[in-house]
């Protein structure tokens, strides 16, 4: 049955303003699976004034009450995981058993993490050059959050903002994108048992023109974003003097070592490219392996690849789904033939899926002999492959991983602890992994592009959505 889903603003459940609605269909069965309504800018104004209010009344909440709501937030959330999950795979196509639970579980970790990294966000006593006056710091509420996020991820990504956004006062205004909304405006009804106040959390879903109207909108104080780098690039340019988090495209680099262990490698990189479908920032975009051991990984990596059921995503046997859009498998496609005409040997896969529902089912991909400058190894795929590049040492791997714009993050596999740390030192990566897949992560951990890349900047810890704020006292002279 086609679902008639309306916008959460400001505490309220509304068609909103506007005169035209997106109609979504369903990766998995190509079938019409929902209308979302198109907001207008009244309704954004709407959504923005009520923040304001909101993160003006929250900002004198003491931090355990904040924590409080969290926490109820966080125990509201665990009998909604099966049934929000079910949508998460209808919407979006990843595996039910094997990923949306647990991305649905995980999503309500951020509550929990955050209500207790807001109860020691503490600020600090500066010493003053005068004995009469005392100086310390406390950490304010930045104000109203745009947040900007992707469809891989639907729900997850945006708690990265809500959790630790609400634990410190703030109002968030989420924009998903509307193909992908349904999972996040369910989930939305625990915020309202919760108790969030009217207008500190609102959702309205839509394509590139209500982000924009966010990004560039007066009243919204800072900007979270994350999603392509091109697509951040036209978000920093608009948002003006707007505080930012900005996480961006990876190409993920996994480098193996002469002394790895080659079967743990092999199944970590498989790991790394069939999970979600390849559609993953994290994901193993490219395999550097050593030209001495290339053929032995090579051979493990084939093995390895025997794991991955593509199939229908609600069976439990199913390990991955469909791509989740037509532009995925457009890209896809374009690399795939790239790849050939430069010379790659594709060893398995390579190409759409029959017997399927829809055309968005792609076959697992390993490709080697992939030379640097073909487009799979230059961009980031998103999808299902696994492309086998050469090195000749240790300082050549290292050169292959830095030949990108994109260092989000990256692995490497040695058996050697010195090795390790050259690594480490030497990729330019916002995170390093030693034995294990890129597609590692902790819930909060910090998480970023490196310097100098086109990856952004990231988010460290909590206090990233405080402002630091100054108070000196100038005492009597006694």
């Amino acid at each position: 049955m086609v679902q008639d889903l309306k916008l959460f603003i400001a505490g309220e459940w509304t068609e909103g303003t506007g005169d035209d609605h997106y109609e979504i269909s369903s990766p998995v069965t190509g079938e019409h699976i929902y209308n979302v309504p198109k907001a207008s800018q009244v309704d954004i104004d709407g959504a923005v004034a009520a923040a304001r209010e909101a993160t003006e009344a929250m900002r004198h909440w003491t931090a355990f009450e904040r924590a409080e709501l969290c926490l109820r937030i966080y125990d509201l959330w665990q009998s909604q995981i099966d049934h929000v999950a079910r949508i998460l795979t209808t919407e979006q196509g990843k595996p039910l058993a094997e990923e949306s639970i647990d991305d649905i579980a995980e999503s309500a970790d951020y509550f929990q993490i955050a209500a207790e990294d807001v109860k020691r966000l503490a600020g600090e006593v500066i010493p003053t050059t005068e004995r009469t006056r005392r100086m310390f710091t406390v950490h304010r509420p930045v104000g109203v959050w745009a947040a900007i996020t992707p469809w891989n991820f639907p729900v997850m990504i945006p708690m990265e903002y809500v959790g630790p956004g609400l634990a410190t006062g703030n109002s968030l205004i989420v924009k998903p994108p509307e193909f992908t909304c349904w999972a996040l405006l369910e989930i939305a009804k625990v915020f309202e048992e919760a108790g969030v106040p009217k207008g500190a959390i609102s959702v309205i879903p839509g394509a590139g023109d209500i982000g924009e109207a966010l990004v560039t909108h007066r009243g919204i104080d800072a900007v979270g974003f994350t999603g392509s780098s091109a697509t951040g690039e036209r978000i920093v340019s608009q948002m003006g003097l707007k505080r930012s988090i900005m996480e961006m495209s990876g190409n993920g680099p996994t480098v193996v070592t002469a002394d790895a262990d080659i079967q743990k490698a092999a199944e970590a990189a498989v790991y790394g490219a069939y999970y979600n479908a390849g559609q993953v920032c994290v994901a193993t975009e490219r395999l550097i392996v050593l030209d001495e051991v290339h053929d032995e990984f090579v051979e493990a990596t084939m093995k390895a690849a025997d794991v991955v059921r593509l199939g229908d995503p609600f069976d439990d046997n199913t390990n991955m789904g469909p791509l989740n859009n037509e532009a995925t498998a457009e890209k896809m496609d374009r690399h795939m033939a790239d790849a050939v005409d430069r010379g790659s040997e594709i060893l398995v896969g390579g190409k759409r899926a029959t017997g399927f529902p829809t055309d968005l089912y792609y076959e697992f991909t390993v490709i080697d002999k992939v030379p640097e400058d073909s487009a799979v190894s230059q961009e980031e795929s998103f999808g299902p492959v696994l492309p086998i590049l050469s090195a000749r040492d240790d300082e050549d791997a290292v050169a292959v991983a830095n030949r990108t714009r994109l260092g989000l993050q990256a692995a490497v596999f040695t058996n050697d602890l010195s090795k390790a740390f050259y690594y480490a030192d030497r990729i330019r990566s916002g995170t390093v992994i030693v034995n294990d897949s890129t597609d590692t992560w902790e819930t909060f951990q910090p998480f970023g592009g490196a310097a100098g890349t086109d990856t952004g900047w990231g988010r460290q810890r909590i206090d990233d959505f405080t402002g630091l704020q100054t108070i000196v006292f100038s005492l009597r002279d006694e």
